[in-house]
């Protein structure tokens, strides 16, 4: 007998653990579920995990695309709501420069009385090294011809109608080499002319000619049309003395002058149809 546990006695043991441990188990598995749902409870645990992490995973993919289509519709709501805004200030200043306008017409309406109107929109400034010019959008349809005065809301002199058509007219500004005005100092009375000139075209300025010596003329003088022999309307602002220049003779004297107003930025004129005329 010791001869057999000696050679059997591991075997015997280990047969013993493994069969308390077998008892263990099914005392176990006995106490809460039978043996054999236990057994497919075990089998079918990674089934059920996997289809537990793929029902999350679909979960989480469905709030996101709930979240994300959530914000890309708040997004375009906001996107609108700025380009809202956008044009509610657009509007807001196009109607704050359309009542500016309109106030400087009535104050110039007010001052001259005597003048008719005609408003027209600025359709296209042209200037290069031998023209600077308008083109408005009204012609004969509102009674405009050659000749007619045009002037911002402020009553500066912008130009005069050099050509007309039905609906369409165009305007030579006074810095244009072919415009000629009389004109006056404004502070003194001396008459002189306003022409246009090659080069100072090019500065977007004009020339005031035939000045005498007993002229005294001063930077900043304020020079308006005359209005004599009919032809222009009277008391329009040309520009004002920027400089004093002697000719290449070194005789003749003439000053630069500085139109009140930027062309290009021009939007709106109105031209002078009809006005009184001073002898």
């Amino acid at each position: 007998m010791k001869e057999f546990f000696r050679q059997h006695g591991l075997r015997i043991l280990a047969v013993a653990a493994a069969v308390a441990v077998a008892l263990s188990l099914l005392t176990y598995f006995s106490s809460t579920s039978s043996v054999l749902e236990n057994i497919a409870g075990v089998l079918t645990y990674p089934f059920r995990a996997a289809a537990t992490a793929v029902s999350d995973w679909a979960a989480d993919k469905r709030q996101y695309y709930e979240d994300t289509t959530t914000l890309k519709e708040e997004n375009a709501a906001l996107k609108k709501e700025i380009a809202d805004l956008r044009a509610q200030q657009r509007q807001a200043q196009a109607d704050s420069e359309e009542n500016k306008l309109l106030r400087e017409l009535l104050k110039l309406q007010q001052q001259r009385r005597d003048f008719t109107f005609v408003s027209t929109a600025v359709l296209a400034h042209s200037e290069s090294s031998w023209t600077s010019s308008l083109s408005l959008n009204h012609g004969t349809d509102q009674d405009i011809a050659v000749g007619d005065c045009v002037v911002s809301a402020e009553g500066y002199l912008v130009g005069v109608i050099s050509e007309v058509g039905l609906n369409w007219s165009t305007v030579l500004t006074v810095i244009d080499t072919d415009t000629e005005l009389g004109a006056r100092i404004f502070r003194t009375g001396e008459v002189a002319v306003a022409e246009g000139d090659f080069a100072l075209m090019g500065q977007g300025k004009l020339k005031l000619s035939y000045l005498t010596s007993d002229d005294e003329v001063l930077i900043g003088d304020q020079i308006v049309t005359s209005g004599l022999g009919g032809y222009y309307p009277s008391g329009l602002v040309i520009g004002s003395v920027e400089s004093l220049q002697t000719g290449d003779d070194g005789l003749a004297r003439y000053a630069v002058l500085a139109p009140m107003m930027d062309f290009a930025a021009l939007t709106e004129v109105f031209v002078i149809t009809d006005y009184d005329i001073v002898d």
